[in-house]
Parts: C-alpha cells; sequence; structure tokens
C-alpha cells in the first residue's frame, strides 16, 4: 500500500507534467483522489446541464465502498503510469 508520502508526491507529480493527460484519465485520477481523501460519495449527482460535475461525480461514485488506502495506492499507480506514458 501507497503511504501518506508516496501519495502526496504522486499529487504533486501530476499537478506537474509537461502535457495533459487523457479526460479518462483525469477522471479516473479524480476519483481515486477523492476516495482516498473523502471516502463514499456524499450529495447528488448533477443536473444534465453540467456534464463535467456529472462526470467527476460519476468517477467519484464508482469507486464507492474502496477502502482509502486502497484508493491511495491505485492513485500513486495511476500516476505513475500516467508519467511513464509522457516518457
Amino acid at each position: 500500500m501507497a503511504t501518506e508520502e508516496e501519495f502526496g508526491l504522486a499529487k504533486e507529480r501530476i499537478t506537474k507534467l509537461s502535457r495533459r493527460p487523457s479526460n479518462a484519465d483525469l477522471l479516473e485520477a479524480y476519483g481515486l483522489f477523492k476516495q482516498a481523501t473523502e471516502g463514499d460519495v456524499r450529495g447528488s449527482r448533477p443536473g444534465i446541464l453540467d456534464p463535467k460535475g456529472r462526470a467527476k461525480f460519476d468517477a467519484w461514485a464508482s469507486r464507492k465502498g474502496m477502502p482509502a488506502a486502497e484508493a491511495r495506492a491505485k492513485y500513486v499507480a495511476l500516476v505513475e503510469r500516467i508519467v511513464r506514458s509522457f516518457g
């Protein structure tokens, strides 16, 4: 499992990339980050007039029930994969 330090470093790395990752990678990272830091999604799903909000809500909601430690580990692994793909 990833430590809090590794998680923090991964957060810094993804914000300092030279190129923007794909929307799919960004949504996956968002969902894992929110699950790791805040737990299960709360609130209502945004309406159809807010597609970005809906996508983010759905990315987070798809991790419902995942333990924070597992979400941190998957987030760190995802960031590593993204960084490697950028060369």
